[in-house]
Formats: C-alpha cells, sequence, structure tokens
C-alpha cells in the first residue's frame, strides 16, 4: 500500500470533496463550455470551489481535469491546451489545499467507443498516460480513476496513470441491473474489484450514479472482496427534472447520515458526487468529529 494513503487511514475514514460541476455551474459555466478550460479563462472561480470544500473539512480534494484528456479536448478545440489545463488544475488545488489537505487528480472517461469483446487499444492507454503524466509533473499526491462505465476503457486509464508511478484510485460507476449493482457494461463488483487488482490500482471504489443508499451493498461487497482501500463518493440521492435541470433535494443532513453507514462498512474514503456541495462535506465531516 503505498505511504500516503496508508497514513491518510490512520485516523479512520477520510473525507473527499464533493462535486465540482455544478459547482462551476453556480459561477457562471454555460451549457456545453468545457469545465476544465476555466483552469485558464476563471482560475479565480475554480480555486474558490477548492477552497469551500478544504474549508469545509475535505482532507482530499480532487481536480477541476476530470474531461481534460485529449480525446475530449480535441472535440472543444483545445487538444494544444491540454497540458496546460491538467497543470493548472493541479497548480490550483495544491494552492489551495496547503498542508490541510492533499490533492487527488481527477481522470474521467475518454468516451471512446471500444468494439465488443475488444480491449482498449495502446493509442487508448498512451491518451490517459499523456493526461496522467501532466498531472504528475504538476505535483498531484495521486490520480483518481473516475466515472467510469466500461471496465476496459477503466483498466486503460489505470494502466494509463500507473506509469507515473503515483497511487492511483479506480472507480466504477454501478447504477444498472436490478439491484443496480452492475455497471452499464454489465460487470459485477467482483469482477471489478478482481480486474482493478489485476492491473495495480491502489484502490477501489464507486462514484455518482446514485445516492448512498444504493451504495451501501457495492461498498459491503468490495470490502469483503478485497483488502485494498475502499473509495465511495456517491450522488446526493437520485434528481428531480424541474424546469429540465436535474435538481438534488437530498438534505446535506440526510446525506452525511447515510455516508457515515458506508465508513462504518468499509469504506476508507468518503465524499459526494453530482448535486453535493460544500455543505454536504461539512455536515459529513462534523458527523465524523460528533458521531451521533
Amino acid at each position: 500500500m503505498p505511504t500516503l494513503i496508508e497514513k491518510l487511514m490512520g485516523a479512520g475514514p477520510v473525507v473527499t470533496d464533493g462535486a465540482w460541476g455544478t459547482e462551476l455551474q453556480k459561477r457562471g459555466l454555460n451549457p456545453g463550455e468545457n469545465p476544465d478550460s476555466w483552469n485558464l479563462s476563471h482560475p479565480e472561480q475554480v480555486e474558490a470551489i477548492a477552497r469551500a470544500y478544504v474549508a469545509a473539512g475535505s482532507k482530499v480534494i480532487l481536480t477541476n481535469t476530470f474531461g481534460a484528456n485529449r480525446h475530449i479536448l480535441e472535440k472543444c478545440g483545445l487538444a494544444d491546451k491540454s497540458h496546460a489545463i491538467n497543470r493548472a488544475g493541479v497548480e490550483i488545488s495544491k494552492r489551495t489545499a496547503g498542508a490541510g489537505a492533499h490533492v487527488f487528480a481527477s481522470m474521467g472517461p475518454m468516451g471512446v467507443l471500444i468494439p465488443i469483446k475488444a480491449q482498449a487499444s495502446a493509442e487508448i492507454i498512451d491518451g490517459f498516460a499523456e493526461q496522467a503524466e501532466a498531472l504528475c509533473e504538476a505535483g498531484a499526491d495521486a490520480i483518481v480513476v473516475e466515472t467510469m462505465t466500461d471496465l476496459r476503457e477503466a483498466l486503460a486509464a489505470v494502466k494509463g496513470a500507473k506509469k507515473t508511478g503515483l497511487p492511483v484510485v479506480a472507480c466504477m460507476v454501478f447504477d444498472s441491473g436490478k439491484n443496480k449493482d452492475r455497471t452499464l457494461m454489465g460487470n459485477t463488483v467482483e469482477q471489478v474489484v478482481n480486474a482493478f487488482g489485476e492491473v495495480g490500482a491502489d484502490a477501489v471504489g464507486a462514484n455518482c450514479g446514485q445516492g448512498p443508499a444504493g451504495f451501501l451493498p457495492i461498498c459491503q461487497q468490495m470490502r469483503a472482496l478485497c483488502k485494498l482501500p475502499v473509495w465511495m463518493k456517491p450522488n446526493a440521492g437520485f434528481p428531480s427534472i424541474v424546469n429540465g435541470v436535474a435538481t438534488y433535494t437530498m438534505s446535506s443532513d440526510s446525506f452525511a447520515d447515510e455516508v457515515m453507514k458506508l465508513g462504518g462498512a468499509g469504506a476508507n474514503f468518503i465524499g459526494g458526487c453530482c448535486g453535493t456541495s460544500p455543505d454536504y462535506l461539512r455536515a459529513l465531516s462534523e458527523r465524523l468529529r460528533n458521531p451521533k
């Protein structure tokens, strides 16, 4: 186990951060606009989000680099700024984290179509490695591969990220199947955990897809299947569509109560995804300090 992760886990569940995309939208990000480009065009707004999570008690914060891989940036005409966007994303979070938190850089999917029964190509792995190297050079403490729906793409991302030598957290979205405990492509928790272990992931987990109640059986399965650290970042429940906009109505207190159950089930890193704000992480941090 990497020394950093072992050290962080020493005091019990570690509070991570919450959503970034919706927080950027609150600050003026327009529909269809590339969020990662704000690292260069609106760094003060990105920094305000990171700062708010640290103030709320987050001991691990991510970076605004979720979609900053060359494949996605090319679609936005930003491929030539890939390195600069990733570097700026890490530098902003590092500047905000100071000595009180650690920065785990975010890497999301490329969204490339991998043929049925095929594995991710070397080109896809190299694309993730390119992003990971930029994040590493900028000083990230670790890398989080997150919001993955295709296990093959997730494995390619982990392989690319591992080339940096940094600790790598590998997460899938589980929101499919009768019990909402399979990935979009039908993979079980056991298949995911085993596959991530084979490629050297330093922690396994889940994010997005559903609320904390649905994460509990997934967390329990992961804890029973492996000794690796477990990372859990559920949404703030299920959204309602209000005037065409996804709106999350789960309160911060209810969210904190439910996520505490994930810590009790063996999750080592707990935080939030879609619909969560610094208020949700503040409530969660308070629960950890003063359990009911």
